[in-house]
């Protein structure tokens, strides 16, 4: 699944701005706001089980995601209202285009995969837990982005009508835990205002590229292809559900340290390492706090040693290799949580060659873009890591 033409296709979500008739800063990306989504998702489902004892399907939840994001994504900029009405008189059909839209522009699309994603929109009584669950994430993001442009828009026609629509979307998962506590402002939703900042981080701040891709965007790009590897692999649940939280959480300590480029991390010994300390020591001081005590060990777990190939084995962390994973820890209900780090590497190396890839296909590139494409390249011209070839994935871009 990760050729050119399906890469290229989750690139555009960078391009499709929301909110693009109204007032509104940068940072407001289709691929942002589905990221962010996912990350509320995290929290909402976590509260689920805490407090309601829920038995969720995780990998449905990172399923049902992609292919709202696949979705939304072909569909590109309608706006909502239009969208909705579209989908509650002609869903089906309007479903039946996206599939075959979907198969002819990446036509190597795996058809188990399009079967899922039948089944998951057409489906009515498929996984309604999960379903309602994500129908929240996505219009808790939305108010989180409407609470940012009101007041550059209090003036525009429509916009109090648009507030209370909003609003009673929301209301209406308010039998959801992480709804009410969200919505009571408890110290859980300040750590969703401070996870959307990232949202307004800029990859390659230093260069001028398009699209302008944004850390938050970037952390579900690297989940979603860790995702595919992991099914590539043929990793259990537990392992794909792990390798593609890590991915999303993955640079979430730059929230508080913004992305400091690879140069410049290499350029003192042991600058890297300091690095790393300050990010650590950070996460514990300002981002624990906001989250129920039991999640930390998971948060940890996603962002420290992030690509690392490791597992939870009797309840602590032990190092391992891919190799070990497949033939010891590829197995559900065990605790194991199996991360392949070192393919979410290759992968967050595939992004970052992506965007400056892009931004040189639209004609505006840099010395840094330049020199950072032709560094992954040589990197990557021999290279498969836990059977992924990652060097055939980077010679379709010749």
């Amino acid at each position: 699944m990760l050729t050119k033409n399906f890469l290229e296709f989750l690139y555009e979500a960078a391009h499709i701005q929301r909110w693009n008739d109204h007032i509104r800063p940068g940072g407001f990306t289709e691929l942002d706001k589905q990221a962010h989504k996912m990350m509320i998702l995290y929290v909402l489902s976590r509260f689920e089980e805490d407090d309601h004892n829920a038995k969720l399907n995780w990998r449905v939840l990172i399923e049902g995601g992609i292919f709202e994001f696949l979705h939304r994504n072909v569909l590109t900029d309608i706006k909502p209202p239009v969208f909705h009405e579209l989908m509650r008189a002609q869903g089906k059909a309007l479903n039946k285009w996206v599939y075959a839209e979907l198969k002819r522009r990446i036509p190597d699309i795996d058809d188990g995969f399009i079967k899922k994603m039948q089944e998951y929109f057409d489906n009515p009584g498929y996984c309604t837990k999960e379903k309602k669950l994500l129908r929240a994430a996505h219009y808790l993001a939305t108010q989180w982005e409407f609470n940012i442009i009101y007041p550059f828009n209090e003036n525009i026609y429509g916009i109090e009508e648009t507030r209370q629509v909003i609003d009673g979307e929301v209301q209406e998962h308010f039998d959801l835990t992480g709804v009410q506590k969200l919505a009571l402002k408890s110290k859980t939703s300040k750590f969703i205002d401070l996870v959307g900042q990232l949202r307004f981080q800029k990859r390659w701040a230093q260069s001028p590229r398009v699209p302008d891709t944004s850390v938050m965007g970037h952390v579900l790009l690297v989940a979603i292809m860790g995702y595919f590897c992991a099914v590539k692999m043929e990793a259990c649940d537990e392992r794909i559900v792990s390798d593609f939280l890590c991915g999303l959480f993955h640079d979430l300590p730059e929230v508080l340290t913004r992305d400091i480029i690879s140069p410049v991390k290499r350029s003192v010994e042991g600058l890297d390492e300091l690095i790393k300390t300050i990010e650590e020591r950070q996460v514990f001081e300002r981002i624990l706090p906001l989250l129920p005590d039991s999640w930390a060990g998971d948060i940890l777990y996603y962002t420290q040693n992030e690509f690392a190939d490791r597992v939870i084995l009797h309840g602590k962390l032990k190092m391992t290799t891919i190799e070990e994973i497949n033939s010891k820890y590829n197995v559900d209900g065990n605790g194991y949580k199996p991360i392949d780090g070192s393919v979410l590497k290759g992968c967050d190396h595939l992004a970052a060659f992506m965007e400056g890839w892009l931004s040189k296909k639209h004609g505006i590139t840099y010395s840094h873009l330049e020199d950072g494409v032709a560094s992954l390249r040589r990197q990557y011209c021999k290279k498969v890591i836990g059977g992924i070839d990652f060097s055939k994935i980077y010679a379709e871009f010749e």
